[in-house]
């Protein structure tokens, strides 16, 4: 089948699992409330519902390191496509709590392919100028699926068979991804590992648009890499490689555990206990929904302009700022109704500095941070690894706020934005306008190991 040169085509439809991802995993939040009462499901079996298609996401994840490498991106993406799309239409018809949460897990999978191919895969096909942006098309695919689902939960929310509709609807853009797979180009990594020199040469070419200058220089750093050998867990887990991983799963493990799927999840059961009705609710999901989508643009604009460190800092205090400010007024005004319009304000506020930066700086920094011999499996295990806390958090807030309370949650997390402030400026490794080569030679020299042994760790 005949490639697409197009590099509008290429990221954007390279992108788009990404809004599938976003459409997964915020679909259940509106499910949810029409869920657990016609499946009549407690606070432990909510948790399962949404959280369940973490399951799979994990397993999608782990997996994708060694399927990437035998059977490329492309392949894989396709793959991804059809499973959901299986996912989706399955979960729609499921008659029961346990046979939904089987389908989701399914769905999982194609979440955690997605989340470990793609931002490699953007990042691999850019310009090295341009890696930070495009890497952030992934970002922009999710919250625009985010805004989907918010918009056909609000649509559905009417009919008594609506939450399955909710959750089957995301079958129509998997089968929309598995056609525009079809004509996207292979990595020219990949191409060049199996020996395609010329294709490979070819795909350079349509993504620098012609700049046969850096064409040659990109095929002859892939050829270098390329002959290195694959590394496995000894090298990944490596003293050389210890600030990448601690950045990595930092990163990983902090976009979860300052409450922000929580919020994307549950934000309408947040909005109806401060006192609005549900199609409020749903409405107000759809406002946050709008801003998502606009601040993740503006984090495309910033991203190879302002330093990856910085912008996360900016984010955790903002996120920390607007959860003091919630906990503050529900704890002294709740029930009325400047506590549910203050509370929503703020909500948005919080939300808005999640997607600006720790969304999309996450992918960004897991599919830069790793050396080109270890990439596929430290990206591999850094999007499990974010699933796992992803899964964590979102099982154990229904519990928590039946145990603290809304007002005590929002304190909780406030208090991990504070730690993960610290954790950045004193863990993490900057990445920003640095090639891929750059960024091992800092890591060599931040462990301590001088550049003209740098290519031992490969062996």
């Amino acid at each position: 089948m005949k490639r697409v040169t197009n590099n509008g085509f290429i990221y954007t439809f390279g992108a788009l699992g990404g809004l599938l991802f976003g459409y997964d995993i915020a679909s259940v939040s509106g499910a949810i409330l029409f869920i657990q009462k016609q499946l009549n499901l407690g606070p432990w079996e909510q948790g399962w519902v949404v959280s369940s298609v973490l399951i799979g996401a994990v397993l999608g994840a782990l997996g994708t390191s060694k399927f990437l490498d035998t059977y490329g991106r492309r392949k894989l993406l396709i793959w991804a496509s059809i499973i959901f799309f299986i996912g989706a239409i399955t979960s729609g018809f499921a008659p029961n709590f346990e046979i939904l949460v089987g389908t989701r897990i399914i769905l999982g999978i194609g979440v955690g392919i997605t989340s470990a191919l793609i931002p490699a895969y953007l990042h691999e096909l850019a310009p090295k100028s341009m890696h930070g942006a495009v890497a952030t098309m992934f970002q922009l695919m999710i919250m625009i699926g985010i805004l989907l689902a918010y918009i056909l939960n609000y649509t559905f929310a009417h009919m008594y068979t609506g939450w399955r509709w909710m959750l089957g609807f995301a079958a129509l853009p998997a089968a929309i991804l598995y056609v525009g797979s079809l004509f996207l180009p292979e990595s020219p990594r990949f191409l060049v590992k199996i020996g395609k020199l010329d294709e490979a040469k070819g795909v350079l070419l349509d993504t620098n648009k012609g700049d046969q200058k850096a064409v040659d220089t990109a095929l002859t750093e892939i050829q270098e890499t390329a002959e290195q050998p694959v590394g496995g867990w000894k090298e990944l887990f490596g003293k050389a490689v210890r600030p990448a991983l601690i950045t990595g799963l930092g990163a990983a493990i902090f976009q979860q555990v300052i409450g922000s799927n929580s919020v994307i999840f549950y934000a309408p059961t947040i909005f109806t206990d401060v006192g609005w009705g549900v199609i409020a609710a749903l409405l107000a999901h759809i406002g946050i929904g709008i801003v998502n989508v606009i601040v993740t643009v503006v984090a495309m604009l910033l991203m190879d302009k302002v330093d990856r460190k910085k912008m996360l800092i900016f984010g955790a205090s903002g996120m920390g700022l607007s959860l003091i400010v919630m906990y503050t007024i529900l704890k002294f005004d709740n029930g009325s109704q400047a506590a549910a319009y203050v509370s929503a304000i703020a909500l948005t506020v919080y939300i808005a500095f999640y997607a600006s930066t720790w969304a999309p700086i996450t992918w960004v920094l897991i599919g830069e941070v790793f050396p080109l011999n270890i990439r596929g499996l430290g990206t591999s295990l850094c999007s499990a690894t974010n699933w796992l806390a992803d899964m964590a958090v979102s099982l154990t807030f229904p519990m928590m706020l039946s145990a603290w309370g809304l007002d005590n949650a929002f304190l909780f997390y406030a208090i991990i934005c504070g730690i993960a402030i610290w954790f950045v400026h004193k863990k993490f490794i900057e990445t920003r306008g640095k090639s891929l080569e750059e960024i091992e030679l800092d890591l060599h020299k931040a462990a301590g190991i001088k550049e003209s042994t740098s290519t031992t760790n490969n062996n």
